[in-house]
């Protein structure tokens, strides 16, 4: 595997979520591996790859990428194609939409670690409906989606090997690619966090602000409660949940890991109200000793052990989890046992199981 002449492939550095920890863990793990992406915005990198060189492409120079990334949508799979990756032997794609659409040559294996396959097309009924509003806006936007599925469905086939962040998306990966998944969870830091005696009163929320997450079932809960709650965290949902907010929600945007990591041990727990393909937040949170409420569903499902680490509301409602706030409460949690289960995620886990994996198709 030293031998082997590595490069890494992520979507876009736009954003700094579970996805670019994946990539960041990835280029840790091979560090000599050259590292690729279509646009990589220097604010927007993991802590850990603030001096790595990245060879981006011609959508790097695009006007506004900082704030228009998302309309670009349709140029990514031109980017991601011109990427030029004879010399390499094996190629590590993180993936949730373009990544895996690289070309390469005949003796290379591609192995893509795929976060969901894309959501964008394969749930666009979700996007088309902010359009709903503007047929002619609505229309245009199918017709795109639809040659972007077109594209995808066929850059699928291009990875010899598929490694899925969890069960759910792995069966996602099988029904709409057709092809297996081998799961290994993502890496989680749990030395970054520390549990802290200190209790501060609130709930917390990690996370972008975009509309699947439904960060407004917390922000609406909790105003009803009149519960404390501490959003950090950006994204076009922000105006729209600022005007739900009652005075008990705060909102901090985007913060440093400093900031994050004191929070996390503070907060009475984490609220995880959507449905996420993994979802790293609730295990970083249980490796600062703090249990989670979650929905029952998705990535959540593989992460959160009811009544040990946290628990579930079962319907996407503020009523439901006003009922599990209040159920909460009533409960006692241990932080020993919850860091415990997050150790578990770890990131020497996790290199164990890529190495094993590439030492056995490679």
């Amino acid at each position: 595997m030293n031998r082997l002449k590595v490069a890494i492939v992520h979507d876009y550095f736009v954003q700094c979520g579970g996805a670019e920890r994946v990539a960041s863990a990835l280029a840790s793990l091979f560090p000599e591996a050259a590292v690729f992406s279509t646009v990589a915005l220097p604010d927007r990198l993991p802590p850990a790859m603030k001096n790595t060189k990245i060879t981006t492409t011609w959508m790097q120079n695009l006007p506004a990428m900082r704030r228009y990334y998302r309309h670009y949508f349709l140029l990514y799979p031109m980017a991601v194609e011109a990427l030029n990756l004879d010399e390499f032997d094996l190629i590590i794609s993180s993936s949730s939409g373009y990544a895996k659409g690289v070309k390469r040559n005949s003796r290379a294996i591609h192995i893509c670690y795929c976060h969901t396959p894309m959501r964008w097309v394969w749930n666009s009924a979700s996007y088309l409906k902010s359009h709903e509003h503007n047929p002619l806006a609505r229309r245009m936007l199918s017709v795109a989606l639809g040659l972007l599925e077109r594209w995808d469905r066929r850059a699928a086939q291009r990875p010899d090997y598929y490694i899925a962040n969890s069960k759910a998306v792995a069966k996602r990966i099988e029904t709409i690619y057709q092809r297996p998944a081998k799961v290994i969870p993502p890496p989680i830091d749990v030395d970054r966090f520390e549990p802290s005696l200190e209790d501060g009163g609130y709930y917390l929320i990690l996370s972008r602000l975009v509309r699947y997450k439904r960060i407004d079932l917390a922000v609406s809960a909790c105003t009803q409660l009149g519960k404390k709650l501490v959003v950090v965290g950006e994204g076009p949902e922000l105006p729209r949940l600022r005007a739900i907010a009652g005075p008990t929600v705060k909102f901090l945007q985007r913060q440093p890991d400093s900031v994050v990591n004191h929070h996390a041990s503070r907060c009475k727990a984490l609220i995880f109200p959507g449905e996420e393909d993994f979802g790293m937040a609730p295990l970083e949170v249980n490796a600062a000793g703090r249990p989670v409420i979650a929905f029952r569903a998705g990535g959540a499902l593989e992460t959160v052990v009811e009544g040990e680490t946290g628990l579930f509301f079962d319907e996407p409602t503020t009523m439901a989890l006003c009922q599990a706030i209040c159920r909460f409460e009533q409960q006692r949690w241990d932080s020993t046992a919850i860091r415990a289960h997050a150790m578990r995620f770890n990131g020497t886990v996790f290199a164990s199981r890529i190495r094993d994996f590439v030492a056995s198709v490679s």
